[in-house]
C-alpha cells in the first residue's frame, strides 16, 4: 500500500507552515504503507494540479492532505469538503476567488471517505488531543479537500482521501495572545497515528464525534 500525504508551503505572512514541517519529519513506512510526501502551494488549483499530478504518478491507495489552523487546539480530522471558494485573503499568487466553485461540474460537497473516527481515536489513544471537524473552512484547505475528493472521484475512484487541519507551532504564536500551539513532534506523531488507522481500517468505527454547534 501506498499514501500521498501533503503539506502547503508558508501562507498569510508566516514564516513557516506545520503542515509541511511535519510531513517532512513523517517515517517513510507506517504500518508497513509506504508514504509519499509532497510540499503543495497555498494556491488555488495550481496546489490541486500538482496532486493530480501526482497521483498519476505514484498511484497512491490514499491521499491525506494537512493544514494549517491557526487558532485551533487540537488536530482536527475533516468530515467535509465544500463546492465553495471563498477566500478571506489573498493565496501566494494574489488570487482571492470570493463565492466561486471549485469545479462548475461538482456537487455541493463530497464526505471525504477516510476512517475520520478511526483516525480520530487513535490519535486520542497515543494522548493527544484530537476531534472530527465539520468545516474545513472556504480558503486553500477547503479547496484542497473538496478538490481532492473530486479528482478521486472522477478519474481515480479506487483512491481515498481526506484531510486533517493541525494548529500553529509555538514560535508562530510568541506575539499572538491567547493563541493555541502545538508542538512539532507531537503533530508528527498524529499524523502517523492518524496514517495508523486508514492502513489499518478499510470501514470506520462507531464512535461518538458529534457536536451541538
Amino acid at each position: 500500500m501506498k499514501i500521498l500525504v501533503t503539506g502547503f508551503d508558508p501562507f498569510g505572512g508566516e514564516k513557516i507552515n506545520p503542515a509541511i514541517e511535519s510531513v517532512k519529519l513523517l517515517p517513510h513506512k507506517i504500518s508497513g504503507c509506504e508514504v509519499v510526501k509532497l510540499e503543495i502551494p497555498t494556491v488555488v488549483f495550481k496546489s490541486l494540479k500538482l496532486i493530480d499530478e501526482t497521483i498519476a504518478r505514484e498511484k497512491p491507495d490514499f491521499v491525506l492532505s494537512i493544514g494549517q489552523a491557526g487558532g485551533r487546539a487540537d488536530i482536527t480530522v475533516e468530515r467535509i469538503g465544500i463546492n465553495c471558494d471563498d477566500c478571506r485573503i489573498t493565496d501566494n499568487e494574489g488570487n482571492q476567488p470570493i463565492d466561486t466553485k471549485v469545479f462548475e461540474d461538482g456537487p455541493d460537497a463530497y464526505f471525504v471517505n477516510l476512517p475520520i473516527k478511526a483516525m480520530v481515536k487513535n490519535i486520542q489513544d497515543a494522548n493527544i488531543p484530537a476531534s472530527v471537524s465539520n468545516t474545513a473552512g472556504t480558503f486553500i484547505c477547503n479547496h484542497v479537500c473538496y478538490g481532492v475528493r473530486h479528482i478521486c472521484t472522477t478519474k481515480y475512484p479506487k483512491v481515498k482521501s481526506g484531510f486533517i487541519h493541525i494548529p500553529f507551532l509555538p514560535e508562530q504564536v510568541i506575539d499572538k495572545r491567547n493563541m493555541p500551539s502545538m508542538e512539532l513532534n507531537t503533530m508528527v506523531n498524529a499524523i502517523t497515528k492518524a496514517i495508523e488507522a486508514i492502513v489499518n481500517n478499510s470501514n470506520d468505527i462507531v464512535y461518538t464525534q458529534g457536536t451541538d454547534i
